[in-house]
């Protein structure tokens, strides 16, 4: 495996070039024992490629390297063993090698990617949090990118259903991104796996993380989105998605709102529509349509005890936020009694403040 940790760090060298490299000569380590000559005869690969590899060779500690590795408490696995994941092994432009921490996803279960919005508003998390929640309830992996809004959300609401999770990272393992996603990380370490296909140390940089989304997509079985800008990055895993035959689904929107314009735009390309986790379930084979519950993910709300003009207020809000100057037109009742009535709500734990004099639903 040493030859293949070094293939799999040398500089500059993508997977589209390995895998041209190990068509020429079969594995890491015959690779390793060409001659300066017989690498320069390979037209297959453009010359400042051939010539990094050679001169990764001459300055590459082969044993050292891969000691040193080993005591990172890191899994690698290359194309070149028998173990490596079969749903990324046959992909467009495949990853030479995988690092993770933790487990892989078993392959024998079908997994799902929520992924969406970095930003999301309070409706976008609380729909990943209760799809990754039940998908983990029926013992289905949920593979996300652990970035900030929705991708977190889904991972957070998997390890609430006490289920498995997979965070597929634009930068090293070992590498906890974002910072702030510090106790997420260890928790699905503990719940699953943090996966990536960059070497150890590899620092958190834009361009890798477009690429990585090929692998949450091949990684799972069904990709659904809950909130995506016109322009996103999640769309880009969308894109992979289809590319891989993979089943999409989204979360619809308002059609005026800028979160939801990449979601109804798939659905209008033909993706599916998640309306309630149960009608999901059914779409992906997990349950059969006589066994949905009747129940519409956007309206399922708690049964609360609530003076009538408290059900007023309740009643004009859901997972949006809506400024105070709303909520009293639309039930007349006037500002200062309403700020107290609110107040009285969010201290229930009814209502919840998103930011000034803006108001939701509390989950």
């Amino acid at each position: 495996m040493q030859y293949q940790y070094w293939l799999s760090n040398i500089e500059g060298i993508g997977s589209v070039t390995i895998g041209k490299l190990l068509q020429y000569v079969g594995s890491a380590e015959e690779l390793y024992f060409l001659t300066d000559a017989q690498f320069e005869m390979m037209s297959e690969v453009r010359m400042i490629e051939r010539q990094k590899i050679i001169a990764s060779k001459k300055k590459w500690d082969l044993d050292g390297a891969w000691e040193k590795f080993q005591k990172r408490g890191i899994s690698f696995v290359t194309q070149e063993m028998d173990c490596f994941p079969e749903k990324l092994r046959y992909i467009h432009n495949p990853p030479y090698s995988i690092y993770f921490k933790g487990k892989l996803p078993d392959e024998n279960k079908n997994a799902v990617a929520i992924v969406g919005a970095r930003r999301c508003s309070e409706y976008g998390r609380s729909m990943a949090e209760k799809l990754g929640e039940q998908l983990a309830k029926y013992d289905i992996p949920v593979i996300s990118g652990m970035a900030k809004g929705v991708d977190s959300y889904a991972h957070i609401g998997a390890l609430r259903g006490k289920g498995k999770t997979y965070a597929v990272l634009g930068c090293g393992a070992d590498i906890c991104y974002p910072a702030a996603h510090k106790e997420l990380y260890h928790e699905i370490l503990d719940h699953g796996g943090i996966i990536s296909e960059y070497p150890p140390g590899t620092e958190p940089k834009p361009q890798l993380f477009p690429f990585r989304n090929r692998i949450i997509s091949a990684l799972s079985d069904t990709i659904v989105l809950v909130e995506a800008k016109e322009k996103s990055g999640s769309l880009i895993t969308a894109d992979f998605a289809l590319e891989q035959g993979k089943d999409i689904f989204a979360f619809p929107g308002r059609a005026t709102d800028e979160l939801s314009f990449g979601c109804n735009a798939l659905i209008r390309q033909g993706a599916g529509i998640v309306t309630s986790v149960d009608s999901f379930l059914a779409d992906i084979g997990v349950l059969k349509p006589n066994e949905c519950r009747q129940e519409n993910l956007f309206e399922k709300f708690p049964d609360l005890l609530l003076e009538k003009e408290e059900s007023m207020v309740y009643s004009c809000l859901d997972l949006r936020p809506r400024s105070l100057e709303e909520i009293a037109f639309r039930t007349g009742l006037k500002t200062q009694y309403l700020t107290s009535l609110i107040q009285g709500m969010i201290d229930k734990g009814v209502l919840k403040e998103t930011f000034r004099n803006y108001y939701i639903r509390a989950d």
